[in-house]
């Protein structure tokens, strides 16, 4: 039976640190504030807004919720951007996304301060990544991912690692941050030949498919660590990881469930950069 590498464990670490960042911040007249920017009324991003929002208030963090018809144009959102890179009063600025497809999102996207983009929106702050340099803000699920990793303790030096994900938003930044740690990167994804073969080899997979249940034993061998990341509805409804849980977890080392996993530790990374970008204001 595989050892449940669980997120709370590792999230409830990174709320204490915050708290006393907070403390510290708050007696220098400083408050952490996201100023979160909704488009429309999408019952899943207003769902998502509710938890940050709690998310907020149980550590000290304030938030304001910037919405704005869904109708409005690039030019508009830019000047909202701009108008927030402003106000020192806001730390750090998340955008819900995928924003419509009539917004240019590349211009939205430069129009925000690196030092507010919370969530790696800004080209610069993903090139940093790229170039080995983790001083910004990296985007908060490859990031969720490696401190379960490191917070349990799994040396990632001269490991073999296979990320089934090849986007800019999770794929290609946690393999930057999977060579940081001396580990040997390979990327695959949903057009890879003989898949199989190659994570059954790994020493860590990390899958992000949005395929539930996905995955089963022919993946994986009895010391595989696997870190799922992909969330989905299986067919019975439920909530599920690209991994089948139940068959795996009963054959690799090291799994994250799903829920309790990746996904509990990626608001905290992201709260935990609002703080980060308070004390550097």
């Amino acid at each position: 039976m595989a050892e449940f590498l669980k997120g709370k464990v590792v999230a409830d670490k990174i709320k204490e640190k915050m708290k006393k960042d907070i403390e510290e911040l708050k007696k220098n007249g400083k408050t952490p504030t996201l100023g979160i920017v909704r488009l429309g009324d999408n019952p899943d991003d207003i769902s998502y807004e509710r938890s940050i929002i709690k998310n907020c208030e149980r550590i000290g963090i304030e938030a304001k919720v910037f919405e704005r018809d869904i109708n409005m144009t690039t030019e508009e959102l830019v000047s909202l951007m701009e108008e927030l890179n402003n106000d020192n009063t806001i730390s750090g600025v998340l955008v819900f996304r995928p924003l419509p497809k009539h917004i240019d999102e590349g211009k939205v996207r430069e129009a925000l301060s690196p030092s507010k983009d919370v969530d790696c929106m800004h080209p610069m702050n993903l090139a940093r990544i790229f170039e080995g340099d983790l001083s910004g803000f990296a985007p908060c699920t490859p990031k969720a991912a490696m401190e379960i990793l490191l917070d349990y303790g799994i040396d990632l030096e001269g490991k073999n690692v296979v990320i089934v994900n090849r986007s800019m938003v999770l794929g290609k930044p946690l393999a930057m941050m999977m060579l940081k740690q001396n580990a040997t990167v390979t990327i695959c994804h949903s057009r890879t030949k003989d898949l199989p073969e190659i994570t059954k080899k790994a020493d860590v997979v990390v899958t992000a498919l949005g395929k539930a249940k996905f995955f089963d034993e022919k993946y994986f061998n009895e010391n595989s660590i696997c870190i799922d990341v992909g969330i989905s509805l299986d067919e019975e409804g439920n909530l599920s990881g690209d991994i089948d849980f139940e068959k795996v977890s009963e054959l690799v080392s090291k799994i994250t469930p799903v829920p309790g996993g990746v996904g509990s530790v990626t608001t905290s990374i992201l709260l935990s950069h609002v703080v980060e970008a308070c004390k550097r204001m």
